[in-house]
């Protein structure tokens, strides 16, 4: 049963997966421009409460997070079978490192460096870029230009540190990458597989 399990986490790891869905990624890209709009309202002075900024971004991280996760399972579970559980844990373990490393370095330059808050937007696209591109294997090719995006975007974002945490710095970056994401995925892949599921043939 070990070598079994162990054959069909082998199977995960190397298939493509097709849980990600371009809905979810679209309603993330909006997600972010509503943060954005909103971090007026939470965090008007994020340099001075930055913990509350971080609090602001993370929920909305979390309900995005939760949005794809919920058309994850249900897409892989539709379109993998016996494997969508693997599929789903190959996929959680591909992005993990990244997730746990932005949560530790937030808490650390936040509690002991806040004068530095202001790097905060730019670490968490790159870091996000990280996990992007550590699951791309899994993905369509063409999902390497997002992590491009969001290097590109964090880079950028860390040169302009000084600009005072403006909601943009989060907002439009991820508005624009989710977007590309969603696009990508229903242009590469969902669109067969609505039609093979029409067909038949998944």
């Amino acid at each position: 049963m070990s070598e079994i399990a162990e054959i069909r986490g082998q199977m995960a790891r190397a298939t493509e997966f097709r849980g990600y869905g371009a809905a979810a990624l679209a309603g993330t890209a909006g997600l972010a421009v509503a943060a954005a709009a909103g971090q007026a309202l939470w965090a008007p002075q994020p340099m001075a409460t930055p913990w509350a900024y971080v609090g602001w971004w993370s929920a909305a991280a979390a309900l995005a997070a939760g949005l794809i996760g919920a058309e994850a399972v249900a897409r892989a579970k539709r379109l993998h079978g016996g494997l969508a559980d693997e599929m789903i844990r190959a996929a959680m373990e591909q992005f993990l490192p990244a997730a746990i490393t932005g949560m530790l370095l937030t808490w650390v330059l936040v509690r002991y460096a806040p004068a530095s808050a202001g790097l905060l937007p730019g670490l968490w696209q790159v870091i996000f870029s990280l996990g992007v591109f550590a699951t791309c294997r899994i993905l369509p090719r063409p999902v390497l230009a997002v992590g491009a995006w969001y290097l590109a975007t964090g880079l950028a974002c860390i040169a302009a540190a000084g600009r005072d945490l403006a909601p943009w710095m989060m907002g439009a970056p991820f508005a624009v990458g989710q977007a590309m994401a969603a696009a990508i995925i229903w242009k590469t892949r969902e669109r067969d597989d609505e039609r093979s599921e029409r067909d038949g043939t998944i």
